[in-house]
């Protein structure tokens, strides 16, 4: 699945090149759509960006493929109307992140994520990003939520992959495990979870793609020579925030613009030749 990033056009939500991003993922191979998520700039996006942005993303999907809206916040009560938007316009499901900054509790934890379970019926992914959000969630409070019916998995970016097999433990083998960490999501694979929400497969969908099918086919070599080809994009994108990189390099392949909004500001010459060499490495450019 595809982090998808929010284009923009002199400040304003670009709708138009929003639309043709999702038939070109679709056309690429993406399994599926997260958009409004941190790399579709949901800090600075307003109430009704948000929801615009879902919305025409679940229309011009129009059930091809799932779309998981985020739909997270630190303020339970915001979180439930994104969670209940979510579900008004058709969304397949929402990804959830842990409230960042004011640092619940474990317990604080299971009481925001069963209220948001409790006020919709559609599935929820856990966003579990502790660099982020400062909060880690534990393996055993995700088995606690795991056990309500909607809870059905987690993007995980803790970049641990000792975490998958906790997970097993705690969650039981059907709890969907997708790794938010490009650059290990080979071995994350290897460890148990079945997938990724990928922020590089915004520029390279179809590699991604095929490194997830191969290991989903258990070919892991044939995934690992896919997975060399993309590894220097990975770390070329994440040399500064990801979601500038990724716009950078998309922007190079006319796919959309390079904007991004303050406090983030476009990419530094020096990071745009490490996305130039890795884009050329991946043979994409």
């Amino acid at each position: 699945m595809t982090a998808l990033i929010t284009p923009f056009s002199n400040g304003a939500l670009d709708l138009e090149t929003l639309r043709n991003l999702v038939e070109w993922h679709i056309n690429e191979g993406t399994n599926g759509l997260v958009p409004v998520g941190t790399t579709g700039e949901s800090p600075t996006l307003t109430h009704q960006e948000h929801e615009t942005v879902i919305e025409t993303v679940v229309q011009a999907t129009a059930g091809r493929v799932p779309v998981i809206a985020g739909a997270g916040s630190n303020n339970t009560i915001e979180a439930i109307r994104f969670v209940q938007f979510a579900e008004k316009i058709g969304a397949s499901g929402a990804l959830v992140v842990t409230p960042y900054y004011n640092k619940p509790t474990q317990r604080g934890l299971i009481q925001h994520f069963t209220a948001l379970h409790d006020c919709a019926d559609i599935p929820i992914i856990i966003y579990n990003i502790p660099s982020r959000s400062v909060i880690d969630m534990t393996p055993e409070t995700m088995g606690e939520l795991a056990k309500l019916p909607r809870i059905v998995g987690v993007k995980d970016a803790t970049g641990d992959l000792s975490r998958v097999g906790d997970t097993r433990i705690t969650c039981g083998t059907d709890f969907v495990q997708l790794t938010g960490e490009d650059a290990t999501a080979h071995a994350f694979n290897a460890c148990g979870g079945v997938g990724a929400i990928s922020v590089t497969a915004n520029v390279a969908p179809k590699l991604l793609s095929q490194m997830q099918l191969a290991c989903a086919m258990g070919k892991y070599s044939l995934a690992l020579e896919i997975q060399d080809k993309l590894m220097p994009l990975h770390k070329a994108i994440f040399t500064e925030p990801g979601l500038v990189g990724v716009k950078y390099a998309m922007s190079q392949l006319g796919i959309c613009s390079p904007e991004v909004r303050l406090p983030l500001t476009c990419l530094s010459e020096d990071t745009k030749a490490l996305v130039d060499a890795a884009l050329l490495h991946a043979d994409i450019k």
